[in-house]
């Protein structure tokens, strides 16, 4: 196998990437929006079972190609490696039968949240928008339909996120909301307008109302009760979220003895702040410091420039390579009220910078400093944005498959997190407030890890945390002790791991798993091992399952 030279010649792994890429992009328009690629501002998925059985096909046709290659170079054989992984996978959850349905992850919310990475400032973006919001009640039914369809299978969400779905329709689709919002936006800009957004706002209120009513009148009856899945289901989307089948009870304890090492860690940093204090006690000593405090969104959001400015001044040609175009994120208060803080990339022209979201719960409205810096990490540089924008620059090397399609949780979430605990090691969280923030996000981290695998998978409570087997409610309690973010928080991320398994826990045993293939490398590279060349030619991989970057790195 020969080495990628400068000019490398994209090779048939290459094309059937390529092609896997073009036709997703005409089976998952939306795709194209997220990338800024002109031609799709308008079109959605077919959410129906049908849209469903193309994909399948795309998928079965794309792995029988790749059957009959062989790599050219290295580049050609983690992309291999990391296609049939993946497409191996999602075939597996396709031909599951299983349509999602929960709080953050499922149709139901994206057929929605596409319209925040749609431009909104020129005429033009506004008549794209009219038509999308056309097109939204034909989302809507496709969606509908392959619900009704998983459902005659006895495949239904549990009956608390059928409720929470139903709450958010409503939300989407009430007077005043978001599509009217939208709709005064527009006709703002030119008031000509006016009447094809108003008409299509009140189609897609009406698509939404009708997702509800579906959802009430159908599948309410059909969802059960428990919200645990159970170890198979559970597996398939722990391998889903890592790209690596890793041992469930293993990961478990590791999970409760890590969550018992960071809170021995944040009693050591409490004492700091104020001999003798406990964790709570010093937490409240640094919400009362005003210098520590934040009034309102507008100072929320100028804070998080800023510091996210000064990371990538800090960090470029340091500690990371930070060329132009990717020198540049913004921060945005998202128009939802969710409760999530999360990142989207840029454009592939980069004309739409990275951006850092917070979706600020209904009445809250003062925030504070110490508990979020490590968030801004997190989503900005050297977390998210650092590593998408890389795969993104390397047009010369990897195929669009690798830069944009691919993305693996455990991979990207867990260098977010890496990239938190990072940061301590380089100075950057010395401040014991700061340093206290990053410590509650490792907590809140390693909690998911326990309470995920131990609901889904109804596991021993641990000792020192109560008795029994996990369930919902104990489960609600012990993350009330761990997670120390509001209540409005609490609940949004309470049901996220309840309604999408495995997905939380990929960011804590990503971490880990990014850590043990830091260590090998330097181990087998001894004196020769350089951080940030590590780093470089990890990211520069772009987001692959968890054993495929192992492979990739220790050959």
């Amino acid at each position: 196998m020969t080495s990628p030279t400068a000019q490398r010649i994209p090779s048939r792994i290459d094309a059937i990437a390529e092609n896997f890429f073009a036709k997703t992009l005409e089976l998952a328009p939306e795709y194209g929006v997220s990338f800024g690629l002109p031609g799709y501002e308008a079109a959605y998925s077919d959410y129906s079972p049908r849209g469903t059985e193309a994909q399948i096909e795309l998928i079965r046709e794309t792995l029988a190609a790749l059957e009959t290659t062989t790599p050219q170079d290295d580049i050609d054989a983690v992309t291999l490696d990391a296609m049939q992984e993946r497409l191996g996978l999602d075939l597996e959850i396709a031909l599951s039968g299983r349509t999602e349905l929960n709080n953050i992850a499922c149709a139901a919310q994206e057929i929605r949240s596409i319209f925040d990475l749609m431009p909104q400032e020129r005429v033009e973006d506004f008549e794209f928008i009219g038509m999308r919001l056309v097109n939204v009640p034909q989302a809507i039914d496709g969606y509908i339909a392959s619900l009704r369809d998983s459902a005659s299978k006895g495949l239904v969400s549990a009956k608390r996120q059928v409720n929470i779905v139903m709450g958010q329709c409503a939300d989407y689709a009430k007077d005043g909301g978001f599509f009217d919002k939208l709709a005064s936006a527009g006709a703002a800009l030119d008031p000509s307008l006016s009447v094809s957004l108003d008409a299509g706002a009140n189609l897609a209120k009406d698509a939404y109302r009708k997702l509800a009513q579906v959802l009430n009148d159908e599948l309410l009856s059909q969802a059960p009760e428990a919200d645990a899945v159970g170890r198979e289901y559970y597996s398939l989307m722990s391998r889903r979220f890592l790209g690596s089948a890793v041992d469930l009870e293993e990961t478990y304890a590791w999970g409760v003895a890590e969550l018992d090492a960071i809170i021995a860690e944040q009693q050591r940093v409490a004492e700091k702040i104020k001999p003798t204090a406990s964790i709570e006690e010093a937490k409240k000593i640094l919400n009362a410091d005003p210098k520590r405090t934040l009034d309102g969104t507008d100072a929320l959001k100028s804070w998080m420039q800023e510091k996210a400015d000064a990371a990538i001044v800090a960090l470029r040609d340091v500690h990371f390579e930070i060329p132009a175009p990717m020198d540049r994120i913004e921060c945005m208060i998202a128009p939802t009220e969710d409760g999530g803080i999360y990142y989207t990339g840029p454009s592939e022209d980069f004309e739409r910078p990275g951006r850092m979201w917070w979706s600020v719960p209904p009445g809250e409205d003062q925030f504070t400093t110490w508990a979020e810096l490590t968030t801004v990490y997190h989503e900005g540089v050297p977390g998210h944005h650092l590593q998408i924008a890389t795969a993104q620059l390397q047009a010369d090397t990897l195929n669009s498959w690798r830069r944009l399609l691919c993305w693996v949780s455990g991979h990207g979430e867990g260098w977010a997190l890496y990239s938190e605990r990072l940061m301590h090691q380089l100075g950057y969280l010395d401040d014991p407030g700061d340093y206290m923030g990053m410590l509650d996000a490792q907590r809140l981290r390693a909690a998911r890890v326990v309470f995920d695998i131990g609901v889904h998978l109804g596991l021993e409570v641990p000792s020192q945390w109560g008795t029994g087997t996990w369930n919902a409610d104990n489960g609600y309690e012990f993350l009330k002790q761990n997670l120390d973010i509001s209540e409005g928080q609490l609940d949004f991320e309470y049901n996220r791991y309840l309604g999408w398994p495995g997905q939380a826990p990929s960011y804590k045993i990503g971490q880990r798993l990014w850590e043990q293939a830091r260590d090998q490398v330097a181990a087998r590279e001894g004196e020769n091992f350089e951080l940030k060349d590590f780093h470089t030619r990890a990211l520069k991989l772009g987001s692959v399952g968890l054993d495929t970057l192992n492979r990739a790195l220790l050959g």
